[in-house]
C-alpha cells in the first residue's frame, strides 16, 4: 500500500494545503479505481528525486516540487492489482499540475462503458481545467482527456496502438501518435507506458530546467534520445475499428504489396468509386490509399529486417519498390531511423 506520502516531506493530512511558494509547484497525481498503478508510482518518485536532488546540491532551498495522490472522493482508493493509495479529496485551488494515469488493462481499452465508470473523474478533469490547473497525461490516460473535452482544438499523443481508435472518437484532436511527448501549453500528453516518464521529465525540465531533468535520467537511466514511438509500431498489435471495407482493402493490398498497386484497381477490387474510396479511407485509415500502402510496405520492410538475413535491396524488391534511395527515405520518414539502425536495434526480437 502506498500512502499519500508528500514528497516536500509533510504529513498525509497537510499534502492538498502545501506551501504555496514562487519556488514549490504542487502537483496532483490522479488515481481512480483500476488506474495504472505504475503511473502513480512513477509521479511520486520522479518528483521525490528531484526533491532529494535539489536538497544534496542545495541544502537551503526549499523543495521545487510537492506531489500528493489525489482523487475524486478521498480516501483510499484501490488501483491496478490491489495497489492502493491514500488520497486527498481534488481541490483545483491546491494543484499547479495534474497528471492523470493510464486506465489499466482492467478497463480492456477506452470504451463508453468505461468512461460511464468514470464519469466523476471525466467531471474532475473539466473542473481542472477551467480552474487552469495544467493537466499531463500518458498512456490512455489521454483518452480521459478527449472525452472531457480539454484536448479539443489541441496536439495529443496517445499509445501508437490506441491512435486510429483515437482519431475515430475524437475528430477534433490534433494527433500526433508518432511523438514521444506533446506539448500544447494547458496541456501535456504521452505516449505508450513507458513515455510517461519522459513527460514527468518534461515538467521538471520546464520548472526546475534542463539540467535537472538530465540528472534525474541519468539517475534512473531514462533513455532521453527517444522523441518517437515510429520504431516501436506495428499494425499488427493496433486497436483499430474494423468493417467490411477496410478488411477487405487491407487483404488485397498485403496481397499485392510485391507490385505497383493502382487507385483504379483498388477501387474496382473494394466496389466502390476512386472518390468514394477516397474518403472510405480517410475514415477507415486516416489516410490516403497511397500514404496506407507505403506504411504497410515499411511494416514488411521492418518484419523482413528483424526476422530475416536479406540485403536490404532484396527487401526493397519484396516490398514493391524500384527505388532503393527512396524507400530508405521513405523508411526513414515513418520510422524516425534509418533501416540499419532499425536492424541493429531489433533484430534480436526477431530470432
Amino acid at each position: 500500500m502506498y500512502g499519500n506520502n508528500h514528497v516536500a516531506e509533510t504529513t498525509p493530512h497537510s499534502t492538498a494545503a502545501a506551501a504555496n511558494t514562487a519556488s514549490t509547484t504542487r502537483i496532483g497525481a490522479l488515481v481512480f479505481e483500476d488506474c495504472m498503478a505504475s503511473s502513480v508510482t512513477e509521479s511520486l518518485d520522479i518528483f521525490r528525486v528531484a526533491n532529494k536532488l535539489t536538497h544534496l546540491r542545495r541544502p537551503g532551498d526549499a523543495p521545487p516540487y510537492s506531489v500528493v495522490a489525489t482523487s475524486s472522493k478521498g480516501g483510499m482508493i484501490r488501483a491496478a492489482h490491489g495497489v492502493h493509495f491514500e488520497t486527498v479529496r481534488f481541490d483545483p485551488a491546491a494543484f499547479d499540475v495534474l497528471i492523470v494515469p493510464g486506465l489499466g488493462m482492467q478497463y480492456s481499452g477506452p470504451s463508453q462503458q468505461n468512461f460511464q465508470r468514470l464519469h466523476a473523474e471525466i467531471d474532475l478533469l473539466r473542473i481542472a481545467a477551467n480552474a487552469q490547473v495544467r493537466l499531463a497525461a500518458g498512456c490512455t490516460g489521454t483518452f480521459l482527456l478527449a472525452e472531457a473535452g480539454v484536448l479539443d482544438g489541441l496536439s495529443a499523443t496517445t499509445s501508437w496502438w490506441l491512435a486510429a481508435a483515437f482519431r475515430h472518437q475524437y475528430p477534433n484532436v490534433n494527433l500526433s501518435a508518432d511523438d514521444i511527448v506533446v506539448d500544447s501549453g494547458a496541456v501535456m500528453t504521452a505516449g505508450a507506458a513507458t513515455c510517461f516518464v519522459q513527460m514527468c521529465l518534461a515538467l521538471i525540465a520546464q520548472s526546475a530546467g534542463k539540467d535537472m531533468a538530465d540528472n534525474i535520467g541519468r539517475l534512473m537511466v531514462v533513455d532521453q534520445s527517444r522523441h518517437s514511438q515510429a520504431p516501436y509500431i506495428n499494425r499488427v498489435l493496433e486497436q483499430k475499428p474494423r468493417h467490411a471495407f477496410s478488411e477487405s482493402a487491407e487483404l488485397y493490398l498485403q496481397r499485392n504489396l510485391h507490385q505497383p498497386i493502382s487507385v483504379v484497381a483498388l477501387a474496382e477490387h473494394c466496389k466502390v468509386s476512386e472518390r468514394t474510396l477516397l474518403r472510405r479511407f480517410h475514415e477507415s485509415f486516416g489516410a490516403t490509399p497511397l500514404e496506407f500502402v507505403q506504411k504497410l510496405r515499411v511494416e514488411r520492410a521492418k518484419a523482413l529486417l528483424e526476422q530475416t538475413k536479406l540485403t536490404f535491396d532484396e527487401v526493397v524488391e519484396r516490398c514493391g519498390y524500384q527505388d532503393i534511395s527512396s524507400f530508405r527515405r521513405l523508411f526513414k520518414n515513418v520510422t524516425s531511423i534509418t533501416p540499419n539502425s532499425y536492424r541493429e536495434r531489433f533484430r534480436a526480437r526477431g530470432r
